[in-house]
């Protein structure tokens, strides 16, 4: 005999759900399972929940490009088992002044 609450779910809902899994630059890995129609904002929140820091400071990368938050995995074609990369955003750099100068003293052509 089947069990009631097998009968109750549908037989495509299993297909529509996948495991990410989010990777931090030093190894640690995160799953999450969720539908192909939920937003993408929703692992990104949750995993920077875990990690007890803001949103702001991570950027998630798929395939090579930027994720936003109101993508969903169905809109990005991802698999069962994909992986999100997620890399501490920096912030600063040179200021103009500075990199023209490091220019004059790396090109030889001029001196």
């Amino acid at each position: 005999m089947s069990n009631p609450q097998e009968e109750d779910k549908k037989p495509g809902d299993q297909e529509h759900q996948i495991i990410l899994k989010v990777k931090s630059q030093d190894g640690d890995e995160d799953l999450f399972k969720i539908k192909k129609s939920t937003r993408l904002k929703k692992i990104m929140y949750a995993y920077c929940d875990r990690r007890g820091l803001k949103l702001d400071a991570f950027a998630f990368v798929f395939d090579g490009a930027r994720i936003r938050g109101e993508e969903t995995p169905h809109e990005l074609d991802m698999e069962d088992g994909g992986e999100i990369d997620a890399c501490r955003t920096m912030s600063g750099g040179l200021r103009a002044d500075q990199r023209q100068w490091s220019c004059m003293v790396f090109d030889h052509n001029r001196l």
